[in-house]
C-alpha cells in the first residue's frame, strides 16, 4: 500500500435528496481548490449525482471507484473518486418534500461512511444538509443526526454540536430538546464539558490559545440572582472549575451583550446553555457562511449550518460558501486527527 498522504480523505455526501445538497457537492467540485485540499470521495446515487451537476449547471469529473480503501490505495490526486451505492430510486424523490425514501437514503449513506471511519478508511465527512423529519420518517431512531453518529461510533464520552462563523465557534450545553427542558440540562459537569471540548476542538483547528467565553442563562445574566440563580448556582461555578484546570473561561456573561463581544474580536468561541441561544445569533452574523461540526466524535464530521431549503430546490441557486466552509473544516480536522492518531 502506498504511504498515506498528508491530505486528508474526506467522504462528502449528497444530503437530502429532495433538497439542494447535490446541487452544493456539484458546486463545491466544480471548484480546483477542494479537491487541492483533500481526497474526496463522494458517496451517492449516480442518478441523483448528475442530477445535481445538472441543476448547478456544471459538470465535474470523477474517477469512479468500488470502494474507500481505493481511495487510500490511489493517494493525491486532483480528481474525486466516486463510490456510487443505490439508495433510492428517481420515482421516491419528489422535490421539496420531507419523505421517507429520502431519509432512509441519507441514513444508509451516512452509515456507509460511519462504517469507512471506523475502519480507518477515511479521515472526515462532510455531509450537504438534511431534514430530520425525513430521516425520522426513514428509521433515525434518535433526536438528531449526531445522537445517530455517537451511537452509530459506540461514543460513550461528551459530545455536542460546534456551529462556526469565520473564526468564531460555539457549543451548547442543551441541543434539540424542547426549550421547557434546557434548564434540566444545566449542570456544572456538562458545561465544563462543553468548554473543553470547544476548547481541545479549536486548538486542533490552528488557535493556539482560545479564548472561551460561557454565556448566561437567564435574561440580563440573572440580575443577581432575581432572575434565576443558575448563573450563582452552576454556571460561575463551572468557570471557575474550568480556570482551575487551566482553561481561560470568563463569565457568565449575559447573553444578549456577550455576541457583541465575540463579533469583534474578543473572544474565540461561546458556550450557550441552549441551541437558539448561540444559534439566532450566529445566522444573523451570517447566515450564508456558518458551518456545524459534530463535536466529540473520534472522527471529524461538519456540514453547513442551514438546511435543506426545500423552497429553492432545483432553481439553481444554491449559495455553496458554507458548503465550502464545512469542507475546509473536515480537511483540517482529519488533517489533525491523523496526525494525532500517527502520535499515539
Amino acid at each position: 500500500m502506498k504511504a498515506s498522504n498528508e491530505k486528508p480523505v474526506v467522504a462528502l455526501t449528497l444530503g437530502d435528496p429532495a433538497g439542494i445538497g447535490p446541487e452544493l457537492i456539484a458546486r463545491l467540485l466544480a471548484q480546483p481548490a477542494t479537491t487541492a485540499l483533500g481526497n474526496v470521495v463522494l458517496v451517492g446515487d449516480p442518478w441523483l449525482w448528475a442530477e445535481g451537476q445538472r441543476v448547478a449547471g456544471v459538470h465535474v469529473a470523477c474517477d469512479s471507484v468500488a470502494s474507500f480503501e481505493e481511495v487510500r490505495e490511489r493517494g493525491d490526486t486532483s480528481h474525486a473518486a466516486f463510490l456510487a451505492v443505490d439508495s433510492v430510486q428517481p420515482g421516491q424523490v419528489h422535490r421539496g418534500r420531507a419523505e421517507a425514501a429520502g431519509g432512509a437514503s441519507v441514513l444508509a449513506v451516512l452509515n456507509r461512511c460511519l462504517d469507512a471511519a471506523r475502519a480507518g478508511r477515511i479521515d472526515a465527512i462532510c455531509f450537504a444538509p438534511l431534514n430530520k423529519l425525513a430521516m425520522k420518517l426513514g428509521g433515525l431512531k434518535h433526536e438528531d443526526e449526531l445522537h445517530h453518529f455517537a451511537a452509530y461510533l459506540g461514543v460513550d464520552g461528551y459530545f455536542c454540536e460546534f456551529n462556526t462563523l469565520g473564526s468564531l465557534w460555539t457549543a451548547r450545553v442543551s441541543s434539540h430538546v424542547p426549550l421547557k427542558d434546557a434548564a434540566s440540562y444545566l449542570s456544572r459537569e456538562r458545561i465544563v464539558a462543553a468548554a473543553r471540548l470547544i476548547h481541545a476542538s479549536l486548538l486542533a483547528n490552528g488557535v493556539e490559545a482560545p479564548r472561551v467565553a460561557v454565556a448566561a442563562f437567564n435574561p440580563h445574566g440573572g440580575e443577581g440572582g432575581t432572575c434565576g440563580r443558575e448563573e450563582i448556582d452552576v454556571i460561575a461555578p463551572a468557570v471557575r472549575d474550568l480556570n482551575a484546570a487551566g482553561i481561560p473561561a470568563q463569565g457568565p456573561f449575559p447573553a444578549d451583550t456577550l455576541f457583541i463581544k465575540a463579533r469583534d474580536g474578543e473572544f474565540d468561541a461561546v458556550v450557550t446553555m441552549y441551541h437558539d441561544q448561540g444559534q439566532i445569533a450566529i445566522k444573523l452574523l451570517g447566515f450564508s457562511r456558518g458551518v456545524t461540526v459534530q463535536g466529540g466524535l473520534p472522527v471529524a464530521i461538519t456540514t453547513p449550518a442551514h438546511g435543506t431549503a426545500y423552497d429553492i430546490a432545483g432553481l439553481g441557486k444554491a449559495d455553496v460558501q458554507a458548503t465550502a466552509n464545512a469542507f475546509a473544516i473536515a480537511c483540517r480536522m482529519g488533517r489533525a486527527q491523523r496526525a494525532a492518531s500517527r502520535c499515539t
